[in-house]
């Protein structure tokens, strides 16, 4: 097997995780690709020094490896995709935290799913994402989200106005600190905090959730996913905030926001006995009685 491991850095309490994370690849000789800033961590916070076949700093020099491993959070997973992109490599993610939505594999569970992930016993499950169309490319050369779209008020003084259209069609406009639109992946994220929906990852939706709105009549909105939407915002400032995941920009109020499901599909290794159920269950707590 030929992996490529991401990471940025973690705590104590997954070192000896992390350790034998790197025993079991040596013994099942694969060859490994490692992000060079992360390899630099190893060597001086964990003690680790891993026999790697190469290292990549950039996306493009990230090789075609048969798995990419995501250690850290959900927003290293996040990261994660902005090394992947459009290449098919599907990625694992191993939480060196707490449980996680995308990095869902725990230390507990990391021996037995190594195993699994080694004879190829798991599933495949792909993960819509968002594109965003500007007049330049506003954040970097990948402008596409896994989790969520947003725009935000700049400061904490007034409320921003979004103008919303559907496919060319006039929505409404939210009065409101900002706007999530948001992927079914994402629907436990952002969205989630302020009063989104929960969305099965495999439904064909996205959800429109205003920020604190002015008026409390507007709720999240859940449509197809083949919609094209325009955002047009006005800010008392000129400007306001714009965000795909983790990656922000100050935005004049003058840009005209395009927004549509990506052409393609983030691939994310699943475990065969894991699901989006218990991932809710456990995330969540569903079902836990707390009344003792």
């Amino acid at each position: 097997m030929e992996v490529a491991i991401f990471g940025k850095s973690f705590g104590e309490v997954f070192f000896n995780s992390c350790h034998q994370l790197f025993d079991y690849l040596h013994q099942k000789e694969t060859k490994i690709h490692i992000y060079r800033p992360f390899y630099d961590f190893l060597l001086k916070k964990v003690n680790i020094k891993p026999e790697v076949a190469g290292f990549f700093d950039k996306p493009s020099e990230l090789p075609n490896v048969d798995v990419l491993f995501s250690i850290g959070g959900d927003g290293t997973f996040l990261q994660a995709v902005t090394f992947v992109r459009n290449t098919g490599i599907p990625i694992v993610g191993i939480n060196s935290g707490r449980l996680g939505f995308l990095a869902d594999i725990s230390r507990d569970e990391l021996p037995v799913a190594l195993e699994e992930i080694e004879s190829g016993q798991y599933k495949i499950k792909d993960l819509s994402l968002l594109e965003l169309t500007t007049p330049e490319n506003l954040i970097g050369d990948f402008n596409y989200a896994l989790n969520e779209f947003a725009v935000h008020k700049q400061d904490s003084s007034s409320m921003i106005t979004i103008h919303t259209y559907l496919d060319n069609e006039y929505l409404n406009s939210y009065w409101a600190d900002g706007l999530i639109v948001s992927t079914p992946t994402g629907s436990t994220a952002y969205s989630l905090s302020v009063g989104g929906p929960i969305m099965h990852p495999a439904s064909q939706g996205i959800i429109i959730t205003p920020i604190a709105p002015h008026n409390l009549t507007v709720r999240p909105l859940v449509v197809p996913d083949e919609m094209n939407l325009t955002l047009k915002v006005e800010a008392r400032g000129g400007k306001f905030l714009a965000s795909l995941d983790s990656r922000s920009v100050v935005v004049d109020e003058s840009t005209e926001l395009k927004i549509r499901k990506a052409g393609f599909a983030v691939r994310m290794v699943e475990r065969t006995n894991q699901s989006f159920y218990s991932t809710l269950r456990n995330k969540l707590m569903w079902g836990a009685d707390r009344r003792n």
